[in-house]
């Protein structure tokens, strides 16, 4: 069942939407080489907690941290740890909030230090297809038309898209239906109706589409071991627009590329 939202619920879901997206720049502030990987968990914690909000991912299913902090060939639900970030690593940071009863989502994936050129454009790609799938997620037409446009930019450059996880309905409720895939065929899936607020989530590896689940029983990694990239934003849709909640703003701003 899909729950449609009022332009004053909505109003609320950017509202923490703003404090995720200023979490994330924190975050963007200390993705450098020798940066563990749990320090960065603990600042967007604690910045979370400190506006009014409440880490969306904490305890989700038993999810133990405020990140999925998803390195190199790992493709989202990676735990933060005592890793140290490396030169030429790229790290996907996916964080929710939820404030005064409705979540937010998102996530981007940085580049540190020097990263192949190979591995630049698949992030580059991948954050393109974020916005193609934007673009055609307008009130009429319907999830197929979105995830084709994001499948059908990706794949000409050879990648593959994953499909096991997909975007989500997001609201009350951290994921809500529809369900939004990557992958699809224009016209096809449910109508994007008035108040529909729904995560675009791409998730594009640079070979493989295939993906495996790690022993830990979260992290998804890439079947081949190459690198995948991971960008999101929450959206709302309505009949005379359609607004992106989220932001990536505070991250482009702190992050040196």
């Amino acid at each position: 069942m899909i729950h449609y939202k009022s332009r004053e619920e909505v109003e609320t879901i950017k509202e923490g939407a703003l404090i995720l997206g200023k979490a994330h720049g924190e975050v963007a502030k200390q993705v450098k080489p020798g940066v563990k990987t749990i320090e960065l968990d603990r600042i967007a914690e604690e910045f979370i907690k400190d506006h009014g909000g409440v880490p969306s991912f904490k305890n989700y299913n038993g999810f133990p941290s405020s990140l999925c902090i998803s390195l190199n060939e790992n493709v989202v639900h990676g735990f933060p740890s005592e890793y140290e970030l490396k030169d030429g690593d790229i790290i996907s940071v996916d964080c929710g909030v939820y404030y005064k009863g409705f979540h937010s989502d998102s996530a981007y994936t940085y580049s540190v230090g020097n990263v192949d050129k190979e591995v630049m454009q698949l992030l580059k790609v991948t954050k393109e297809s974020l916005y193609k799938g934007i673009e055609m997620a307008v009130y009429g037409n319907r999830i197929g038309d979105v995830a084709f446009a994001i499948q059908s930019h990706v794949e000409q450059y050879g990648y593959g898209v994953v499909r096991e996880l997909v975007g989500h309905g997001i609201g009350r409720d951290l994921h809500e239906s529809p369900e939004v895939p990557n992958y699809g065929k224009r016209g096809k899936g449910p109508k994007l109706n008035d108040g529909l607020v729904i995560a675009i989530e791409p998730m594009v590896n640079l070979g493989t589409k295939n993906v495996v689940q790690e022993s830990d029983g979260w992290t998804i990694r890439t079947a081949d071991r190459r690198p995948s990239a991971h960008y999101e934003h929450t959206v709302a849709i309505f009949e005379n627009g359609t607004e992106v909640l989220t932001t990536h703003k505070f991250i482009e701003e702190n992050f040196k590329f």
